[in-house]
């Protein structure tokens, strides 16, 4: 008798293969030119700005020229924080505490607008009775809000997070309750028929299904809450971006209002662009 033979099955493994030449070149080639798609119109838009600003400088008296400008924010960004007064402070300072109004107003516009948003979005008879009232005050001027505050607080400080909150929060109320509508009813009926309390419903199935519309409220109110600050601020006097303005036009440094005009754009974009950042994280289109 002959023992049986046993068969092992050796697996060979094999190295992956590597991209070769024409791989390499083609991402390469694709990957430049993506970057020349976004970088190359953007440096182009921005040689002609400056070449308008150039003219316009050219053109008129005391109007000063790109060149000018960077000079003056080479002074003025050397020292950002300097206090010399009360009223006579570094542009830094000036920035932090519109950024603080802001947060102020904003965060207050939030935590009411959003809740009534919902609320709005889920019950007919809450709808019916407060979209007039939307519909009515919504179109107001936000600087028209600014002597109601001034009223009510009696203080430069709550009047311009006053401003800000009450022209902030329609954004938040309309895209949450636009959301809340779009919401399939079959949701709605599968949570009925498990019984679901209110609260349930509003955590399990109406905050997730609702939040990118709440993100691009929150995005469309910080742009309105930003722009409203610059005027309210000039109204008001203090601290911040927009008395700082009114001060250097008062004093006649027009480079520095540029200088100003600038930085208010790019913290605008900057937080533009952050919450239009975390509102594609949280779109179902990226899931």
């Amino acid at each position: 008798m002959t023992e049986p033979v046993h068969a092992e099955v050796v697996v060979l493994k094999t190295a992956p293969a590597k991209p070769g030449k024409n791989a390499y070149r083609f991402l390469n080639r694709q990957l430049i030119r993506r970057i020349g798609q976004r970088i190359i119109p953007a440096i182009l838009g921005l040689v002609v700005l400056l070449a308008i600003w150039q003219i316009a400088a050219l053109s008129s008296k005391g109007f000063p020229t790109p060149l000018k400008s960077l000079a003056a924010a080479k002074v003025i960004f050397a020292d950002p924080f300097y206090i010399a007064g009360p009223n006579d402070m570094g542009i830094g300072w000036n920035l932090l505490a519109s950024l603080r109004r802001v947060a102020t107003g904003f965060g207050l516009a939030a935590m009411v607008g959003i809740p009534a948003g919902f609320l709005i979005g889920r019950f007919h008879f809450i709808a019916n009775m407060f979209n007039p009232i939307i519909s009515l005050l919504r179109p107001v001027s936000p600087l028209a809000w600014l002597p109601i505050g001034l009223l009510l607080f009696q203080r430069a400080e709550p009047a311009s997070a006053w401003t800000i909150f009450i022209c902030s929060i329609w954004p938040m109320i309309l895209n949450t309750a636009e959301g809340v509508k779009r919401i399939p009813q079959d949701y709605l009926n599968v949570a009925r028929v498990l019984n679901l309390s209110e609260f349930t419903v509003m955590r399990k199935i109406l905050f997730p299904a609702v939040l990118p519309y709440i993100l691009t409220g929150v995005r469309l109110s910080i742009g309105i809450a930003w722009l409203v600050i610059v005027a309210a601020e000039m109204l008001t006097g203090g601290v911040g971006i927009g008395f700082w303005i009114w001060n250097e036009w008062n004093n006649l440094n027009v480079e520095n209002i540029i200088i100003a005009i600038v930085l208010i754009g790019v913290v605008g974009m900057v937080l533009e662009q952050g919450l239009m950042a975390i509102a594609r994280r949280f779109s179902y289109d990226n899931r």
